[in-house]
């Protein structure tokens, strides 16, 4: 493989740091087409609900046996960001994954993203890379793996240089099978009834896979600017306190101290290290939140924090409502036990007309 003509960028799906990493290598690199780990199968829907964004999609079919698949399209996934890219600069897209049913994602647990931030990419991608490729190979992910070998092979004929994105649990088996010629591979090359969906307001708090916002500042930085980008998460989520703190002044009538707020983040802090984490999740924040404050400025940490703010009340497709059960994601569950203000009874004299003495 030619270094100078194939870009590969290992990622992880859904998560913002390799979406920067996507941008930069694609500004830099100049690319002539973009490959992704898709299939092609699902190309027409997926680069519909791409053209949506800011607005939310989920591409969805059916499998063989009735199961129902579900494909979010957020804005912070690195293969969503290719794609959408390569439609801004009207630059030829590809879909070189294979069709397979009943694939079980990865669930292994990952370092957390943000070390990307201290020790890079390259460090990250290739550390975790190692770890995939010490695993057992599965049948599935080879042949997955050599159906996206082939297919970039043969844009090497076309294409002087090709950015490809593809998930880092697949890019140890991927530059193995590109280090050999591969034969056309067999497989569905047509899935009827691929359909788009409009994501509910109320999935969009529950199964997105950054805070939304998170998510918002991204797009909102993304509409700023053009090529490289940089958004800190720490960052994100001292201005997402911030923007609590004022909503429950307004709300609560008090006043959250600084003092407060450090032990928040502390909390937080500890919180996340102990999960193995180096920045607390929405979750995480949550729980510092009711601890270090009450559950009134939780939940307003909760309110603004999982607002998406591109939604449509009349979206032209129809409206899709999940839960965290259907992408079978792992969820936790938080109450809020809020204290809500009510309004006293003022009292006021009121005129007697007084009897006379009998």
């Amino acid at each position: 493989m030619n270094p100078d003509q194939i870009n590969i960028v290992p990622i992880l799906h859904g998560k913002l740091e390799f979406a920067f990493e996507v941008r930069r290598r694609f500004f830099e690199f100049q690319p002539e087409a973009v490959a992704v780990e898709l299939p092609r199968t699902l190309k027409d829907q997926v680069i519909k609900a791409v053209q949506r964004l800011p607005l939310l999609s989920v591409v969805l079919y059916e499998e063989a046996n009735g199961q129902t698949v579900y494909f979010p399209i957020e804005p912070q996934d690195g293969i969503v960001e290719g794609i959408r890219l390569a439609g801004e600069k009207s630059i030829p897209i590809y879909f070189i994954d294979r069709d397979v049913e009943g694939y079980a994602p990865k669930r292994e647990p990952m370092p957390d993203p943000y070390a990307i931030a201290r020790i890079g990419f390259e460090v990250y991608s290739q550390k975790v890379a190692e770890f995939y490729a010490d695993l057992i190979p599965d049948q599935m992910d080879e042949m997955r793996e050599r159906t996206m070998a082939y297919h970039i092979q043969r844009l090497q004929g076309d294409y002087n240089r090709i950015l490809c994105v593809i998930g880092l649990a697949h890019y140890a088996g991927l530059m193995q099978a590109l280090s050999e010629p591969q034969a056309i591979p067999l497989g569905r090359v047509h899935r009827e009834k691929v359909k788009v969906a409009h994501l509910a307001e109320p999935s969009s708090r529950e199964i997105l896979s950054e805070t939304p916002f998170l998510i918002a500042a991204y797009e909102k930085a993304r509409q700023k600017e053009e090529g490289a980008m940089s958004l800190d998460r720490t960052e994100s989520q001292e201005e997402l306190l911030w923007e609590a703190r004022k909503a429950h002044k307004k709300n609560s009538r008090e006043t959250v101290t600084s003092h407060e707020i450090k032990i928040l983040k502390q909390f937080a802090r500890n919180y996340a290290l102990l999960t193995g984490q180096l920045t607390p999740d929405f979750y995480q924040l949550l729980i510092a939140s009711r601890g270090a404050v009450n559950d009134n400025f939780a939940y307003e940490v909760w309110e603004i924090g999982s607002t998406y703010p591109w939604q449509e009340a009349e979206p032209e497709l129809p409206v899709l409502r999940l839960r965290g059960e259907d992408l079978f994601l792992d969820e936790k569950r938080i109450r809020f036990f809020r204290r809500l203000l009510t309004q006293r009874t003022r009292l006021v004299p009121v005129p007697v007309k007084k009897r006379k003495k009998e």
